[in-house]
């Protein structure tokens, strides 16, 4: 039986706008709809079910189809002979005169599949053919059917523990703590300055989801933060991160944070291990990001840090 919940208002009103003047962006429309919808597909008593089952469907009951049973769709004859397969939005487009066996929910992409199997005897698929007779044709269909597939071959990425921890540390060093300072400025650096390591945990445990904010990997001692006033104008805060990231590709292992009093703002260049080596970035006040130049050794970053401030507040 069909399901109760569908609801199809959106695809509908796109089918309504599509049927006034049948343009070819709103009948895009309605493709990229129907692609997420579930639509009723008249059918035959589907085989393979159980008769205490059979019977709550001739009752009209909502019914869940076992996987394995075989759907057989009433199709509709054309004038010419040709049938095609009917597609409904909802119960009420279906005519009363027109009822089958079975009215069954089904994914849109389930229904192309159906067809797309079925070449030789289906012509074409039709949404609600009594009342808008919304045609796709095969060639429309083949294009639905290859959007299927590619949906169908998205793998989904398993991450191990891991690889999770390295994508918070990423997060937190390269996202949340700079937008925070970005937002906080002189107050922010003077928290960062207090409060070192057990500040950047709290970011951590942000990203963590609940019941497992105590598995963050990394401790407020494995952070380290050394702030140095340069000149009058400019005060640079070097923020070490876990040891083990300087040794991992695609991580960061450090960031200076600058403030320029002068100008009340701030800047914040991180050094990354790139595939292709040591290298300086810089996260934006908009939060993009951008690899400046090679990193040099540990000596020299922050000769290279104060160069890269002074030249960035030269050219604004």
């Amino acid at each position: 039986m069909a399901e109760n919940r569908l609801d199809n208002t959106k695809l509908e009103a796109a089918i309504e706008e599509f049927v006034k003047d049948r343009q070819k962006d709103k009948y895009a429309n309605i493709m990229e709809l129907l692609e997420k919808s579930m639509v009723l597909v008249p059918t035959l008593a589907p085989q393979g079910m159980d008769r205490e089952a059979q019977k709550m469907m001739q009752e009209g009951r909502q019914v869940q189809v076992p996987k394995d049973a075989k759907i057989m769709p009433c199709l509709l004859r054309r004038d010419d002979g040709g049938q095609v397969f009917p597609i409904y939005t909802s119960l009420p487009q279906i005519p009363k005169d027109k009822k089958s066996p079975a009215v069954l929910a089904m994914p849109f992409f389930s229904c192309v599949a159906m067809v797309m199997g079925n070449r030789d005897k289906v012509e074409a698929m039709v949404i609600n053919p009594f009342t808008h007779n919304v045609v796709m044709p095969k060639e429309i269909l083949e294009i639905a059917e290859k959007r299927r597939n590619a949906v169908q071959q998205t793998k989904t990425v398993k991450m191990t523990e891991k690889q999770f921890q390295e994508l918070v540390h990423n997060r937190v060093a390269m996202y949340l703590l700079p937008k925070y300072l970005f937002a906080q400025k002189e107050e922010g650096l003077k928290s960062l300055q207090k409060e070192e390591g057990e500040l950047i945990i709290q970011f951590y445990k942000e990203v963590y989801p609940e019941g497992k904010k105590d598995a963050v990997a990394a401790g407020p001692d494995d952070f380290s933060v050394m702030t140095l006033n340069l000149t009058d104008n400019m005060q640079m805060n070097r923020v070490d991160m876990p040891a083990e990231t300087v040794k991992k590709k695609g991580m960061c292992y450090r960031v200076y944070a600058v403030w320029l009093r002068d100008r009340q703002e701030m800047l914040y260049y991180t050094f990354e291990n790139t595939e292709e080596g040591k290298y300086i970035g810089r996260i934006l006040p908009d939060g993009k990001h951008e690899l400046i130049e090679a990193a040099p050794d540990n000596g020299a970053e922050i000769e290279a840090v104060m160069n890269l401030a002074k030249a960035a507040a030269q050219a604004e």
